[in-house]
């Protein structure tokens, strides 16, 4: 039974090593700390921790306590337009980053509206990468 014990423990010690790895893997490859959440209504719930990425034309976002190797939302530059901006409201504070602003993006396509949530400095580079482009490519304005 105590065989069993140590085992079942050191495979939970092991998920969670790898866990905080791929989160410290993210960060050091240039992403930045972001909420974000897919099922938006007024009770300010739903909102999951992770880590943004820019990758050229994509955002991919992935979420802080998940196991899959790829993103788990890829918002694309391409027709992404800020359908609303907003501060947190009070129950949403202790569930996003600190002085966080809230985006709400309604993507092409039929999809579903997305919010995220970040900090000032994460929110001018994601500004500025929404704004930039390569020449000849036609983005709406995202500020």
């Amino acid at each position: 039974m105590s065989v069993l014990v140590v085992a079942l423990l050191a495979a939970v010690l092991l998920v969670l090593l790898l866990l905080v790895g791929r989160r410290v893997r993210l960060l050091r490859a240039g992403g930045i700390h972001v909420a974000l959440r897919t099922r938006i209504d007024e009770s300010g719930k739903g909102w999951a921790w992770g880590v943004g990425r820019y990758n050229g034309d994509e955002f991919a976002w992935f979420r802080a306590i998940s196991l899959r190797a790829g993103p788990d939302q890829v918002l694309r530059r391409e027709g992404l337009e800020i359908a609303a901006r907003r501060e947190p409201d009070h129950g949403e504070t202790p569930n996003l980053p600190s002085g966080s602003r809230v985006l709400r993006f309604d993507p092409p396509g039929g999809l579903p509206a997305v919010e995220v949530a970040m900090g000032p400095d994460a929110l001018t580079g994601f500004l500025s990468w929404m704004e930039s482009a390569p020449p000849g490519s036609r983005l709406p304005w995202a500020s």
